[in-house]
């Protein structure tokens, strides 16, 4: 019900155990799971769980117009919180180290490397003023 773009991304959530119907968790499910009215399906989007409840039933996809009145989300503010933090704090899902280095790993690098003591001037001696 347009909580996934696919059928088949929302098989390999199911697979993966993403998702799980009934309060606090519930149980996961399998893709051939039936749901009825009133279930409350819990779907783990990494790092947010939402929660969703039951209102109707369709047998044909819907037109995202259509949805509220089929399915509620009652996902709590604090879920939509941990989402902004994440958001705000820049994750990265790559760790340190692995991996390309990022643009801004590669101008620190740069910068790091470069030779920072060129300024124009020349410290090397002239071996002619050496000997005299």
């Amino acid at each position: 019900m347009r909580v996934f773009k696919t059928r088949t991304i929302a098989t390999e959530a199911c697979k993966k155990g993403r998702i799980t119907v009934g309060p606090d968790g519930g149980v996961e499910v399998k893709p051939s799971r039936s749901i009825k009215v009133g279930d409350i399906i819990n779907v783990r989007k990494p790092p947010v769980t939402y929660t969703f409840r039951v209102l109707k039933l369709s047998q044909n996809r819907l037109g995202a117009k259509l949805v509220p009145d089929y399915m509620e989300n009652i996902t709590p503010q604090s879920q939509y919180d941990l989402l902004e933090v994440v958001k705000i704090s820049g994750f990265v899902d790559r760790r340190k180290g692995l991996g390309r280095p990022t643009k801004k790993e590669g101008r620190e690098l740069e910068k790091f490397t470069s030779d920072t003591y060129d300024n124009g001037w020349d410290f090397d001696f002239d071996d002619d003023f050496l000997e005299e």
